[in-house]
């Protein structure tokens, strides 16, 4: 049985498919990143911190609608893999 975190890892990674800002989260929650506080006018953005190693990843909410724009989804994989989270 595969687990919620390697069905979103597959899901992240394979070309074509798109991915809700909600999976990433939940995604980036199973890989240990907490949401870090970016402020009282903080909107749309989005910032994660993974505690054992500092990594940090700077996200924009995407809007009007939920999926990852290709650019951010590009972005997050390349960061994932050369931290060796996927």
């Amino acid at each position: 049985m595969v687990s919620k975190e390697e069905k979103l890892k597959r899901k992240l990674v394979t070309p074509g498919t798109t991915i809700s800002f909600q999976e990433l989260e939940t995604l980036l929650h199973k890989l240990g990143y907490i949401i870090k506080s970016t402020g009282r006018s903080a909107g749309s953005r989005r910032a994660y911190i993974h505690p054992e190693t500092g990594h940090l990843l700077r996200l924009h909410k995407p809007h009007p609608g939920n999926e990852l724009k290709k650019y951010l989804k590009i972005y997050i994989i390349k960061e994932l893999t050369k931290n060796g989270l996927i």
